[in-house]
């Protein structure tokens, strides 16, 4: 959790020592990649990266 939450979009974390990281899940890039648009149409919809909605995205 991120020590300032409103910073947290696209898994990006500010720390409390106001470093800022960024969390990738290894299957983030390979499904981003697919041909098929709805996959970053859904991805650019999200808050926070859920990647079990974008693999059902994926189909």
């Amino acid at each position: 959790m991120s020590a300032q939450p409103e910073a947290e979009r696209f898994g990006w974390l500010k720390d409390r020592f106001g470093l800022s990281w960024q969390i990738v899940p290894r299957r983030l890039p390979e499904l981003l990649s697919s041909a098929d648009p709805k996959v970053m149409e859904t991805f650019l919809q999200m808050g926070r990266v859920d990647i079990a909605t974008l693999e059902r995205a994926a189909g």
